[in-house]
């Protein structure tokens, strides 16, 4: 391969937010999701991703996730892209999560390996293309082996490439900062490159990524947005001195299973209650401390 499949720039780059799903009394609160989508424009974010693995897309349900989709996609009013969460480990499913989101408004759909069938790679191709064709808008495969055991092969994004122009790029939450030049030689600088970790999010720029799906920037869009900023614009000094000050805050929160302590700083700088759904359940103690501890270190409280 010579990168001649996805020329030109990619789609979707930059700072982008997976959002938390707010919830209160065990219902949806939307009056704090719409609060939380205009801080994140506010504030500089790229992107916005709905009821991703930090939205807690598993206990949602269709209802629930559709009007998620619905809300952001109204509130955000065209001012940021939409890339919708529609992954599921039943295709069918997926592709009918897809079509809302297409037909919502979303500007493309964020797709999870998965989890537990424990698919081949043969298995992964034909699900994302017929999750691609039903949706017809652009697709992002989000590479997660972490939660669904099954990683999604470099030869996998070629063929997907070759076959579906609406596979557009890839959330890679493995960590891997060798990939990025290696998507970039086989697939080529039009195929978005999106970090799904928080903490190697700058390496995996300077590896030759686009941006990060983030965790944090609930927290902290404003920071993670300047960062991404002062990369675009070559001042690697500024962008790696936001890379430091954060680094512990990005340990802090996955100091246990997202969104618990995403959640527990969201109810501490004033966007939502922390409340979770079963089985994530309120972070212990210990965690909080250290949650507080990385809220005081940003001057977030």
């Amino acid at each position: 391969m010579n990168g001649s499949l996805r020329q030109g720039s990619p789609k979707f780059n930059g700072s982008m937010t997976a959002l938390i799903t707010p919830f209160e009394n065990g219902e949806l609160d939307i009056k704090s999701f719409e609060k939380i989508v205009n801080f994140q424009i506010d504030n500089g974010t790229n992107g916005l991703i709905p009821v991703g693995t930090t939205g807690e897309s598993p206990t949602l349900s269709h209802y629930e996730h559709e009007k998620i989709v619905e809300e952001c996609i109204k509130v955000a009013d065209n001012r940021v892209p939409i890339i919708a969460g529609a992954g599921s480990n039943s295709t069918q499913e997926a592709c009918k999560l897809a079509k809302h989101a297409a037909k919502a408004g979303a500007q493309a759909v964020l797709v999870v390996t998965p989890y537990y069938n424990k698919p081949t790679q043969d298995g992964l191709y034909a699900h994302f293309m017929t999750v691609a064709d039903a949706a017809k808008i652009p697709l992002i495969v989000y590479d997660i082996p972490g939660r669904s055991i099954i990683p999604v092969h470099d030869e996998t994004l070629v063929k997907l490439c070759e076959n579906n122009e609406l596979i557009e790029g890839i959330k890679d939450a493995t960590a891997d900062i060798s990939r990025p030049p290696r998507l970039l030689r086989l697939i080529g600088n039009g195929f978005s490159q999106l970090s799904g970790e928080d903490a190697t999010a700058l390496p995996y720029l300077a590896a030759g990524g686009h941006g990060c799906i983030s965790v944090s920037s609930n927290i902290v869009p404003k920071l993670l947005s300047e960062m991404h900023n002062f990369w675009k614009n070559g001042d690697l000094k500024k962008a790696f001195n936001i890379h430091l000050k954060l680094i512990n805050f990005h340990d802090a929160m996955f100091c246990e299973s997202s969104p618990g302590p995403v959640k527990f700083a969201a109810k501490k700088i004033g966007l939502c209650n922390s409340e979770a759904r079963l089985p994530i359940v309120k972070i212990s103690e210990s965690s909080e401390k250290q949650v507080f501890s990385a809220l005081e270190e940003c001057e977030l409280i």
